[in-house]
């Protein structure tokens, strides 16, 4: 299997798949409880995700779209105040009335971010109907081939199901926590160098 860097001509693409592999994800769910303005919402929101994501460390997709994966680079973790205020009014646009419960889930993913060098594992998705076919777990895998495998990678996930498949992966969960006002549930996971 073929695994590239994103090129902005992916964007959309890429966008739209992760959309669709995060249509039930908890934390969306929580930012956007109407699934149809979910649907609508999420492409855009992924698309200016992907775009900020590549640029602070990789994208990383198959050859054919399948599944992608978008590290951020040790020091940048989590979007600069020069980052979020370029994007301020694509990021409004995108989330609409849904900026505050989005800042609130974006505020409490910062505040158990792990201290130190890492790469952040921010996206991981795979098509809905290629999952279970190792497509998602070797995008990973080439994430950490590429560049985790030097440092340790951190992620975090609100889905349940997934903390066991990141274990296989070699991810440990160093904590579990909530968004506050009800938000969702969240696991901490890192992965030791090597």
């Amino acid at each position: 299997m073929s695994i590239r860097l994103a090129v902005r001509r992916d964007a959309d693409a890429v966008a739209a798949m992760l959309a669709r592999a995060f249509a039930d994800d908890p934390a969306f769910s929580w930012i956007f409880p109407d699934p149809a303005v979910r649907a609508r919402k999420l492409p855009r929101l992924f698309r200016l995700i992907l775009v900020t994501d590549a640029a602070a460390g990789m994208a990383l997709v198959t050859s054919g779209g399948e599944a992608a994966t978008l590290w951020r680079a040790p020091g940048r973790a989590q979007v600069s105040p020069v980052e979020m205020l370029r994007q301020a009014i694509s990021l409004v646009g995108a989330l609409g009335g849904a900026t505050g419960r989005a800042l609130r889930v974006s505020d409490a993913i910062g505040a158990n971010m792990p201290k130190g060098d890492f790469w952040y594992l921010h996206v991981a998705g795979c098509e809905p109907a290629a999952q279970g076919h190792g497509l998602g777990g070797e995008a990973i895998r080439a994430g950490l081939r590429r560049a985790a495998g030097r440092l340790p990678a951190y992620l975090e996930t609100a889905t349940e199901r997934n903390v066991g498949f990141y274990r296989s992966l070699g991810f440990a969960v160093t904590g579990e926590w909530d968004v506050p006002r009800g938000g969702p549930h969240f696991w901490s996971m890192l992965r030791a160098p090597g």
